[in-house]
């Protein structure tokens, strides 16, 4: 065959593809506008234990007040965990483009507190509309971002496809693809196979999360590292940890960080009759009152955080976290802790928080989110595996009895989390590189 017959293959070959992809894209919008109009009825309905889900409802239709008289450098946060990931990015971005608007969009409520809680008026905020083709190009046209970063894998289709429309570059950072999602996304075909060729370039956490990405069609795929890793303890968590410890009394304190539905009730069946002081704070905050009952229904002696104002009495055995933007601070005040999302099938939370502030480290099994981070962890002696409720048990005994091995696992947090830096000064050099062209 001729190269001119080579040449027209390829571009019919092409041409097929795209038209496939943009039925798909389609028939992917007409879903999204079927269930439209449930979406009022879930937002009322997440309301009656998150009120906030009710406010700023406008913003997820495209609709938005807020206006940018500077440059728009426009980054994508779901929830809590990204939001506070994305802050040695965020700082540093607002050192290297003061001349630009930091613009921070979440999917979640805690997660617009969150950039609340850590930037205040330094940066704007709103919901990431949804992605249907009208709300996109609505918040497109009103910010019109010089460039778009979004944390993890967040694929919305319509949203790439309408920012490669108008060239506005879009990039996928700190992104992580686990074997689980990459099997799920692979059913999706040339949709996700499009819709990431369509980005100007990823920056993957790890090696095999770029091979995942790759496999999947992502071009311009680079591995930069987790900037988690770049995530400073606040200048005031140690001094409130030993605060908070000084509260707490003379007791061993064990951690209970993150956890998940169905895993605070196999933490307070391991710590049973142990003579130590379990502090537990689950992930979601919708779900304090339905852990406190869990407590309750333990027969165990326990405190909320929000009601602690004084020395505890001897008798406590639990505390119940029920305050926001204090993990820090609880990690600054515990003996060990165990890093939840992970005893159950939800792929792990992130631990490097906690290796940050130097601490032993227990994690379960399932830990597929965070898998090469939990890997390098447990090999540099910072953390420890268990697989059950019997080896958590076992684990959290011998660390109470034994200062020694918790100050080698200590060190080796320290020295993990310090050999594991310098993915933000990565990342900004391929944001630096899109912003120029």
């Amino acid at each position: 065959m001729s190269v001119y017959g080579c040449m027209r293959k390829a571009t019919e070959h092409h041409a097929k593809i795209m038209r496939k992809y943009s039925m798909n894209r389609f028939l992917y919008s007409i879903m999204l506008y079927m269930v439209l109009p449930f979406v009022p009825f879930k937002l009322w309905w997440r309301g009656i234990k998150q009120p906030a889900y009710r406010q700023h409802w406008h913003e997820r239709f495209g609709f938005f007040q807020l206006k940018s008289t500077k440059p728009v450098i426009w980054l994508h946060c779901v929830s809590v965990g990204e939001t506070r990931a994305a802050e040695p990015l965020i700082k540093t971005l607002q050192t290297q483009y003061p001349q630009h608007q930091i613009l921070i969009t979440n999917t979640t409520p805690t997660g617009r507190e969150t950039s609340e809680l850590l930037f205040g008026d330094a940066v704007q905020r709103v919901y990431l509309p949804y992605d249907l083709p009208f709300a996109v190009r609505r918040f497109l046209k009103h910010f019109q971002p010089k460039i778009g970063l979004i944390m993890e894998t967040e694929l919305w289709f319509n949203l790439i496809s309408a920012c490669k429309k108008n060239e506005i570059p879009l990039l996928l950072l700190n992104a992580r693809l686990s074997e689980k999602s990459a099997k799920g996304y692979t059913k999706l075909g040339c949709l996700v196979t499009e819709g990431l060729k369509s980005l100007s370039a990823i920056a993957a956490q790890t090696s095999a999360d770029a091979l995942r990405l790759q496999k999947l069609g992502a071009r311009n795929v680079q591995v930069t590292g987790n900037v988690k890793f770049d995530v400073k303890p606040p200048l005031n968590s140690l001094e409130r940890g030993l605060a908070l410890r000084a509260l707490l009394g003379d007791k061993i304190i064990f951690l209970a960080a993150s956890t998940r539905e169905g895993e605070e009730i196999l933490v307070l069946e391991a710590i049973k009759d142990l003579n130590i002081l379990t502090v537990i704070v689950p992930r979601h905050p919708q779900r304090f009152d339905e852990v406190e009952q869990l407590i309750k229904n333990a027969g165990l002696n326990y405190v909320r955080r929000s009601q602690l104002e004084g020395p505890i009495h001897s008798s406590i055995q639990v505390i119940l976290g029920d305050s926001m933007g204090e993990l820090f601070s609880y990690y600054a005040a515990c003996d060990f802790t165990f890093v939840g999302g992970s005893l159950l099938k939800f792929g792990g939370q992130n631990l490097i928080e906690a290796a940050s502030m130097g601490k032993p480290i227990l994690i379960g099994k399932y830990t597929y989110n965070f898998a090469e981070a939990t890997a390098n962890a447990v090999h540099a002696g910072a953390a420890a595996k268990v697989c059950n409720v019997k080896s958590l048990r076992d684990k959290i005994q011998y660390l109470s009895t034994h200062s020694e091995e918790r100050a080698q696992m200590q060190q080796a947090s320290l020295n993990f989390s310090q050999a594991s830096r310098g993915a933000t000064f990565r990342t900004m050099q391929l944001i630096s590189a899109c912003l120029m062209h």
